[in-house]
């Protein structure tokens, strides 16, 4: 009778600790977003860049990598948006043709993260948020603020027909570094007491 109560009990305490550990990870927020026209950069530069970052322990976030059937799709996005610490705005041809990605980029800017643009194959003074009746019209003074604002941040730039897209993945995945880096520093340096001066 003890003996099978001292087996349940370990048991049970196994899953329980199973399940913590698997509600840690499923509810850790991600380190980085990556922000991009699926059609344009998901099957190159934004999946080898997601790949790279995963490979060094970064909770990179990618939406048919992360979520999974069943997830709603602004909720997971913005809730992981508001959770990151860093935000990779991929911006490319038809980037601005997208609710999602402009969704996407005034939601990372009005939360005051640090954003590091990639211009793919476009120039920044070629972005502009256009009326093509995908967005509705209260929503595009504030898509054009945040594109704006991205457009004024320095950032990197990869041209597909001459330029060497492993370099850019490694590039972008050293700045994502050093920006936590500082960011963590930062937040050490806020929470660290005070100390008197004595004269």
């Amino acid at each position: 009778m003890h003996r099978s109560a001292a087996i349940n009990f370990h048991r049970n305490l196994f899953l329980l600790q199973n399940q913590t550990q698997l509600a840690k990870r499923v509810t850790k927020p991600c380190d980085v977003f990556l922000n991009h026209r699926g059609i344009d950069t998901k099957r190159t530069i934004v999946s080898l860049l997601y790949d790279h970052l995963s490979l060094l322990n970064l909770r990179p976030f990618l939406d048919n990598k992360t979520m999974k059937p069943g997830d709603k799709l602004f909720d997971k996005i913005d809730s992981a948006i508001m959770g990151c610490k860093v935000g990779v705005a991929v911006f490319s041809p038809r980037y601005c043709d997208s609710y999602f990605c402009l969704h996407e980029l005034a939601l990372f800017m009005e939360s005051k993260k640090k954003v590091i643009p990639i211009f793919c194959d476009i120039k920044p003074s070629q972005l502009r948020v256009v009326e093509n009746g995908q967005c509705p019209p209260e929503m595009l003074p504030k898509f054009r603020l945040a594109l704006e604002q991205a457009k004024n941040t320095v950032g990197l730039t990869y041209d597909s027909s001459k330029g060497n897209l492993a370099d850019v993945v490694t590039r972008a995945a050293n700045i994502v570094i050093n920006s936590l880096i500082e960011i963590e520093n930062e937040k050490h340096s806020m929470h660290r007491p005070k100390t008197p001066f004595h004269f």
